[in-house]
């Protein structure tokens, strides 16, 4: 069991270099047993067997024995909306399109404490669940995403961070597209400075771009070498307004524009057509797999295992739902398994290994992060999550990639270190009072949530309950 002397020791990591001695170490071909890996800088400076590292590393260097524990990678979010964390849960049971009535309502309503508030709670349950970079697709609230920057970087989360680049609304022109181009271009250059923030452009969904717009921001972010990030295909009621406005589905247009490839990174990606699948895998781009989105509030499921088998770029991501990376991955292929695996008896529907992948390396490539974050290798981030294994899930373990996808839980996370400093120990923070924090998130939430002008169309579950009693009582 870790002690508390390996936990005092975890939190000075940053300090100096380190060498952690595991149970068990996750590297992309499976855990491997007897192995040392060496952080020094925020980085993975070795990783190799126990006797070859320690051999390399003078016998000054500080040791941490994990007995019982998994060192692996920490996950990846390719999608999120962190100053959405207010409203998760009045979207239970809702129809679709929930943007509308919901989030559009909410962020715009919110003031820089309650963006504040707001980024600091999802910042901190995407850690909580295991997540140590997110994809933010950008906020909808009139403020300078700073005011998300300056909290990720404070809370020890490594953010992809999104600029929104839209230019109409609603059919009409909302924004000049010269002034927009400015903006993603100071958004693109104002970052090198902060190791936890990467730039990303991004449109909320194609429909809200004029064509000159998605061809400017595509190109910008084609030489920038970032993600562009936009909804793709997440609800019918858009597909069938670009067909009605435009002739063409979303996904068409972007291809007709040249507006498709390697950047692109398509939230959702349900609703395609086999033309359009064969078009995205003949761009390069990536798609975040949301599958529990999918499940909570959206039209279709992204086939996500043809994706992988067509060798497209996957990753997964929550959409703001619940940033609990053990049941994403167990969400993911849950979905595969129920709308393709059963009807043609494939019991494995990825075997594991491909939603792990997924959640790793897979999410560190569709967010521009290749070989910096997702994996154990030395160069990469030193961005770390510390598993327990000593629990009954574990005992006895057999295969240790299907237990982390079908088993794992969120409490086994001991320690979330990011840029090789130690951020959470058992989910909580190490160096700002989260228990006092709560406390005003609630406040703020309450208050924020109270003045906008939400409309819900479910009703809570209380109320659905006491509606299905009275009809079953008559």
């Amino acid at each position: 069991m870790t002690t508390k002397d390996d936990m005092t020791q975890l939190r000075n990591l940053h300090q100096a270099p380190t060498l952690l001695i595991p149970e068990q170490v996750l590297l992309p071909e499976g855990p491997q047993s007897h192995y040392g890996v060496l952080v020094a800088h925020g980085r993975i400076a070795d990783v190799g067997s126990l006797e070859s590292v320690a051999a390399e590393v003078p016998a000054d260097v500080s040791r941490i024995d994990l007995p019982g524990r998994l060192l692996m990678p920490g996950f990846i979010d390719a999608h999120h909306h962190l100053t959405q964390s207010f409203g998760k849960s009045l979207v239970f049971g809702e129809p679709s399109e929930i943007f509308q009535r919901v989030w559009v309502p909410m962020e715009a309503n919110m003031d820089a404490e309650a963006i504040d508030v707001a980024a600091r709670l999802a910042a901190w349950e995407s850690l909580r669940g295991g997540f140590t970079t997110v994809a933010d697709a950008g906020t909808r609230a009139s403020v300078d995403v700073s005011a998300i920057s300056d909290v990720t970087a404070d809370v020890g989360l490594r953010c992809v961070l999104g600029v929104i680049c839209n230019d109409l609304g609603g059919g009409a022109k909302t924004a000049n597209l010269a002034e927009v181009i400015a903006a993603a271009e100071r958004h693109l250059n104002r970052w090198d400075a902060d190791p936890l923030v990467h730039p990303s452009l991004a449109v909320s969904i194609p429909e809200v771009a004029s064509d000159e717009a998605l061809i400017a921001v595509t190109q910008l972010a084609r030489e920038a070498g970032v993600p562009f990030q936009t909804h793709l295909n997440e609800h019918l009621a858009a597909v069938e307004r670009s067909l009605i406005a435009n002739g063409e589905r979303p996904l068409e247009r972007l291809a007709r524009l040249g507006a498709l490839g390697p950047e692109l990174l398509a939230a959702h990606a349900t609703l395609l057509t086999p033309r359009e699948i064969r078009l995205l895998a003949e761009s390069g781009g990536a798609v975040a797999y949301n599958p529990v989105a999918s499940s909570w509030k959206g039209n279709a499921v992204a086939p996500a295992l043809l994706m992988n088998e067509l060798g497209m770029r996957v990753g997964l991501g929550t959409d703001g739902t619940r940033s609990d990376a053990f049941r994403l991955l167990d969400a993911a292929e849950t979905a595969q398994r129920l709308t393709g695996g059963t009807t043609v008896g494939d019991s494995s529907s990825g075997g594991g290994w491909t939603w792990l992948e997924q959640g790793l390396r897979g999410g560190a490539d569709a967010v521009g992060l290749t070989g910096q974050v997702g994996e154990i290798a030395p160069g990469a981030l030193a961005d770390l999550l510390v598993i327990d294994l000593e629990v009954p899930e574990f005992v006895p373990s057999w295969d240790v990639p299907w237990e982390l996808v079908r088993i794992a839980n969120r409490d086994q996370i001991e320690a979330v270190i990011v840029d090789g400093r130690l951020r959470l120990e058992k989910g909580w923070p190490v160096d700002w009072d989260g228990r006092a924090f709560l406390e005003s998130a609630r406040e703020v939430s309450q208050r924020v949530v109270a003045d906008s002008p939400i409309t819900r169309i479910d009703p809570s579950a209380s109320e659905h309950r006491a509606a299905w009693m009275s009809e079953h009582r008559r």
